[in-house]
This record gives structure tokens, sequence and C-alpha cells, in this order.
């Protein structure tokens, strides 16, 4: 996610085309700096009769889905509209008949790798449609809110031939569903979480109560089978859809899921949760193969809408469990796993089962304990593995990488008694009163320091909700108060929590509390 990704489905063309139907404002210190339509005739027509004619009837084949409630945002595919285009008028169908004052426009940078958040320095952005005016105020206002966000048309010139696409092809629909509006164009030229976090935190507190709309773009996987690319993207858009963005940065980072987008992604998510977006709604999901018919190194789109829901709707946090034959099977990898590490230095060859919840991607803890003091205890926080092979790896590494003990030995494993906690998806705590004792985990995270306490260690201490919160963030190695802060954030989860006790293998199954 650090580098830049070059790739375009089309030619990228070189010139824009002549003659276009508005112009900015005059520009008081000199001729109006305006970023040319770069794509057009490749990655979109160049004609504005084609152009709108294409987009039309895009938007009337599209079937959006119904939303109640405030659109606040959208992801949208970057690609050339004959690919991607259906999927991206799903969700600028929900458009029609709205208003905003502004539209931000988060892009990846395909082209160009620099280490901040780019908002164009410019008057205006142009397509064969016209030209778009730039809400400068609003620019600077970003630019002055955070030091990785700056003024500059990095990421947006056009030079030696090339260009960014990424922003450009979301502005036809944009100028076709809205009409007018001002524009506020970002590239982000670094991915990292603290660079999204940073441009999100500043959109939603220089957005305020303003309308205005934020469009992340961003393709998913690329060039992998249909298969393959279908199943990558479908765990990216469930992330999205369960609003766990810190795990999708981590997934990102780590190149396990794919989205050249990604940090716009967050950023605009970050930006929503901010604003009252509570619920991301798919409208759409196709790759390139559904196109063209060839399946064998396919591109993934989606479009999705970032709601803020009805006040009379409640967002409902699914429960997550699995039967005793699951629970024995993890139970069953875990030991294996760590006789396999303690007596034969190796990883267990774990096959895989049958069950479709363990073959789903989840974080998961394994705690060891001997004669009911803790052994060793690690865990993946992201869904980074399918539940049974992220078992089977945290199992091993809690018997002999768990930094607090050593390794264990084979004459204690006999003596071993296993604890599997199953993770939710992570959201951020909006309210210190939604922390549950009893009920939630805690992630504290400031910059580069994180911390996670599982939901029965508070119970089994005897904390209150606050001693929970300064507990974690010793975890993290932060001030106890430091969950007090603006820069700290807290993210809780649930965990479905079982364990293995006695030669008998009883089973018994905590529970969290209900609300």
């Amino acid at each position: 996610m650090r580098r830049a990704i070059v790739y375009s489905m089309l030619a990228t063309a070189v010139c824009p085309p002549a003659g276009c139907a508005s112009k900015p404002g005059a520009n008081p210190t000199g001729p109006a700096k305006v970023r040319p339509a770069a794509v057009a005739g490749t990655f979109y027509p160049a004609d504005p009769t084609q152009l709108r004619s294409m987009i039309d009837q895009l938007l009337s084949r599209a079937q959006p889905p119904k939303i109640e409630g405030e659109l606040i945002g959208l992801i949208s595919p970057h690609a050339g509209y004959v690919y991607s285009g259906g999927v991206a008028a799903h969700g600028y169908a929900l458009l029609r008949g709205m208003k905003y004052e502004r539209v931000v426009v988060i892009s990846p940078s395909h082209i160009d790798f620099f280490n901040f958040s780019a908002v164009y320095d410019g008057d205006a952005y142009e397509t064969p449609l016209g030209q778009i005016p730039v809400d400068k105020e609003f620019a600077q206002q970003l630019a002055a809110a955070d030091r990785s966000i700056r003024l500059s048309d990095r990421g947006h010139r056009v030079a030696a031939g090339q260009a960014e696409h990424a922003l450009e092809v979301q502005l036809p629909f944009l100028q076709v569903t809205l009409g007018q509006f001002r524009l506020v164009p970002i590239v982000m030229g670094d991915q990292r979480y603290e660079l999204c976090r940073a441009l999100g935190v500043a959109l939603a507190k220089t957005i305020g109560n303003s309308k205005t709309l934020i469009v992340a773009s961003s393709d998913l996987s690329h060039y992998h089978p249909y298969a393959q690319a279908t199943s990558l993207d479908q765990k990216t858009l469930r992330a999205i859809q369960e609003w766990d963005y810190l795990s999708l940065s981590r997934n990102f980072e780590a190149q396990v899921w794919e989205a050249c987008g990604g940090g716009p992604i967050i950023a605009a998510m970050i930006a929503a949760e901010r604003l009252g977006a509570k619920q991301a709604i798919l409208a759409k999901y196709a790759n390139s193969g559904d196109v063209t018919g060839d399946k064998s190194r396919v591109v993934g789109y989606g479009s999705v809408a970032l709601v803020k829901p009805a006040r009379r709707a409640q967002a409902v946090e699914p429960a997550f469990e699995l039967s005793e034959d699951e629970q024995k099977t993890l139970l069953e990898i875990a030991r294996k796993s760590v006789e396999t590490a303690v007596k034969e230095h190796r990883l267990y060859e774990c096959p895989a089962p049958t069950s479709e919840r363990l073959l789903q991607e989840r974080g998961a803890f394994v705690t060891l304990k001997k004669h009911g003091q803790l052994r060793g205890c690690i865990g993946y926080v992201a869904p980074l593995k399918p539940l049974y092979l992220t078992v089977r790896d945290v199992a091993a590494l809690a018997a002999t990488r768990d930094p607090r003990f050593q390794p264990v030995k084979p004459d204690e494993l006999p003596l071993l008694e296993y604890e599997i906690s199953v993770l939710s998806p992570l959201r951020r705590v909006l309210s210190i009163n939604e922390v549950q004792v009893g009920r939630d985990g805690l992630v504290v995270r400031k910059g580069d320091a994180e911390g996670l306490l599982l939901p029965q260690v508070p119970v089994e201490q005897g904390w209150d909700r606050e001693t929970f919160l300064r507990e974690t963030c010793i975890k993290a190695g932060l001030h106890p108060e430091a969950w007090k802060e603006p820069s700290t954030d807290i993210f809780r989860f649930t965990a479905f929590v079982f364990t293995e006790r006695g030669p008998q293998r009883f089973l018994t199954v905590k529970r969290p509390p209900s609300d």
C-alpha cells in the first residue's frame, strides 16, 4: 500500500478535448489553474454528447438499493466505463434528485508516490461536460487541519503523457447526477492507516453540518481468476459492511486483501462515521469478467453507500456462535498445534475442515493455562486467515513466542488448559457509555501504539469500565488516561469464548451477556 500502483484497464490519453462548456470564476492573481480532462477518449467518451448519453443509459439500467437515512458517502470503482461504469451507476443513481453544495473525491495515486494527501491547489477540474470549480476555501481549511494534508498538485498534474485517472473518472457521473457543485479533489500519495485517520478526522471537522458528499475511488482485486477474485472481493466488502476499517487497513497493508484505493475507502469511512454514518450498504458488485466474458484475469468493482441511518433504525450486530463439533475441532487443532510446535519445532500441517464457519476469516486468540494460571496468550486481532488456520498459528505462538513466558516444555503439555476466543469485527467506540464489562473486549490505538484486552479479562479481575479502559491503555504502553485524548481511538469487540477442561475434554461456553 506504500508504493505507487500502476494500473489502467485502458491506455491513458495525453490530451484533453477542446472546447468545454463552462469556466470557473476569474482569478485575480492570474490565469486560472485548471486540471484538464486527461483520460477522456480512453476511460470514457471524449465527446460530451456521447458521454452524457452513455452515463444516462448506465443510470437508467441501474437498480440501486433502498436507502433509509442520509447518504454521507459512496465507494465507487474507477476503471474504464465499459468495464466498471455499470457498477458505479448503481451508486450514483442514488444521487438523482439530490443536492450537495460540495463533493469531496478521494483517490489513490497510481503513478506517483508522495507521503501526504494532496488537495488540489488549482481552480477547477475539467471534463468534456465542463469545468467544476474547486472549493478553495474548504481546501485551505482542510490542509490547515493536519500536516499530512497539503495543498499541492502532486497526483493531480498531467506530465510526460501520464495522469491519474482514478479521481477524474468519478466527475462526469457527478456532473450528470448533481449538476452544479463545488469540488474538493484529494489524491492520497501514501495510504498508511495514520494518514487515512488524519484525513478522515480532518474531513469530518471541516465538513461539519454542511451538505457534503464524500466519494472514495477504488477498484478491488486485480488480475486473479474469476473465482479467486470474487472470493477476495467478498471478504473486503464484508469488512466494509461490518464497518471494520481497522481490519481493512491491516489486511490491505499485509496484501491479504486487495483494493488499490484502500486508503480512500478507510479515510471516507472514518469521516463518514464521525458525521453519523453507521451503515455500509452494497449497491452492486461485479468484475471485468462479467463484462468481457474473459474470466482468466479479472478486476473487481464494488459500489457501496455509506449511510447515516434514520433515527428509528438501529444497527444490529449479528451474533457469532460455533456448534459443539466446531468447538471440538478448533480445540483439537489448538492442542495438536501446540504439541507439534513444542515437540517437533514445526507448524502443524492441519487438514482443512468442511465447516463453512471455520473457513471464514476471523480474528482469534488462544489462551494457555497451567493449574489455572496464565501460561501464554497470543492472537490475531484482524481476520487475516481462515479461522482454523488462525487458531493453529496463534496456539503455536502462545506456547513458544509469548514474550512474558519461557517456551512451553514437553513435560508441561499434559497440564495445559486451552481457551479459544473468536473475535467479532472491530467497531470504534463513539461513546464510552457503549462499553459493557462482560460483553466487550477493547483495542486502544494511538499512533503506532496499540493494546488489546479480551472481554473475559475485566470480569476475571473485577474491574469496572474505567479501570478496564485504563488497563487497556497500559497494555498499549500508553498513559493510563490516554483513552480520554482525542488522538486515541478505542475499538470494541465481542468474543465467542470456549474452553476444554479435564481429561474428558468437557466443553463449557462463556456467552457474553445480552444488552
